[in-house]
């Protein structure tokens, strides 16, 4: 590969920092304008608030009534709905839905990448459009220059003329990037007590619903289940568990707004002991504003886990949005120094085109992938398969790179 190739992509390199930083910035400009709003929301909930018992209840709720909550829920009530209905998809269905699911993402590294590849030379132009394409799809700087480095050694190496060659090699090593993180969350059989699921991540990035999701899918599997809304800063993550546990019958702890989320956590570990649920999956807060608040109220809920349970909390689970691209790295390092994440699940890739973040992901952290979410229904927040991702991503370009 051409020297040349290398120091533009370096060029490059400080325009993506900065912009990455600006984004970062808008981010948090954007979360400061949603929590403002929240605070309004919360203004006129005061009442309310203050009325309700400053005890833990196992949550027998009714819907809440207020106009904006049942807007916020509204997609969480339709995939709860689901859930009480046979199951009936079929694989090839499945798949199908998987594909739609990453159409978006699909564009910017299947078809994206086919173009550098279909009918071209192996030369350093094509090289230099693989790094720029690669970047374009977020992939990031760094894995960026470990794909291009090993597919121009392997070009090498093997001395290939022909791209359509080239460009299945490529396929195979993103899928070995992708493979030693698609490790699917397994409860032990023999695992004695509740195994408590820790859930954190920012706001906006569809942890609530992820929650949900989850829950119903334990619940399928025949496991019992219990919800502990531990993000008790927002009003609407509190309201968004109740409708999920009142709809498929899994009880919800929960206290007033601004309780404090160790306090409910511990309440609901304690009550998840004493009926002898299978899975306790806990909320968490996901403000930014305040950085080091947030990781040391974290830090809190988990000593608190520790009090009745040395092993608790026994899965992290950050879940992260693929729309917001490199930023999700910058909270996966926030997250992980705070709380050592054990899993991830990436949401919102039907909507986005900077699903590609995926691979930076798995290549800078080496953090298990538990699942992915490509759509609203419960079915459709899928067990991470690395092989079946890529497929996904590049089916139309494998069917015309097969031999005639």
């Amino acid at each position: 590969m051409a020297k040349g190739s290398f120091f533009s992509l370096f060029r490059k390199n400080k325009q993506n920092d900065a912009e990455q930083a600006s984004a970062e910035k808008d981010h948090e400009q954007h979360e400061q304008q949603q929590e403002a709003q929240q605070e309004q929301e919360l203004e006129h909930e005061t009442v309310a608030s203050d009325a309700r018992s400053e005890e833990p209840s196992v949550a027998e709720v009714a819907a809440p009534d207020a106009a904006e909550i049942c807007a916020q829920v509204t997609a969480e009530s339709k995939a709860a709905e689901q859930a009480k209905q046979p199951e009936t998809q079929s694989k090839p269905s499945l798949w199908k839905r998987l594909t739609a699911g990453l159409r978006k993402t699909s564009s910017a590294i299947g078809d994206g990448l086919w173009g550098i590849f279909k009918d071209k030379k192996i030369d350093d132009d094509l090289f230099e459009e693989l790094e720029t394409q690669l970047l374009t799809a977020d992939i990031g700087v760094p894995t960026t220059l470990k794909i291009v480095e090993r597919l121009t050694e392997q070009a090498n190496r093997k001395q290939l003329k022909d791209s359509a060659e080239l460009f299945k090699l490529l396929q195979q090593d993103m899928t070995d990037i992708l493979s030693p993180v698609a490790q699917p969350l397994t409860i032990p059989a023999d695992h004695q007590g509740p195994y408590v699921i820790l859930m954190v991540g920012v706001n906006g990035v569809g942890k609530t619903t992820t929650i949900g999701k989850l829950a119903q899918q334990f619940k399928r599997e025949g496991k019992s289940v219990m919800l502990a809304a531990g993000d008790t800063f927002r009003a609407a993550a509190v309201e968004q568990l109740q409708v999920w546990g009142q709809r498929n019958d899994i009880p919800v702890v929960a206290q007033h707004t601004g309780a404090d989320s160790a306090s409910v956590i511990y309440d609901a570990v304690e009550a998840a002991k004493a009926r002898g649920v299978d899975v306790l999956i806990a909320d968490t807060a996901g403000r930014l504003q305040n950085k080091a608040h947030l990781m040391d109220e974290l830090k809190k809920v988990v000593r608190v886990m520790r009090k009745l349970d040395e092993n608790a909390p026994h899965e992290v689970m950050l879940t992260l949005d693929a729309g917001t691209g490199q930023n999700a790295i910058s909270q996966a390092k926030l997250f992980t120094e705070a709380v050592g994440v054990s899993g991830i699940t990436l949401t919102k890739l039907d909507g986005t085109a900077k699903g590609g973040v995926i691979f930076a992901i798995a290549d800078q952290f080496n953090i298990p992938i538990r699942y992915i979410g490509v759509g609203e229904g419960i079915d459709d927040l899928r067990q991470f398969d690395a092989q079946e991702f890529v497929d996904a991503l590049f089916q139309r370009e494998l069917k015309e790179t097969q031999p005639s």
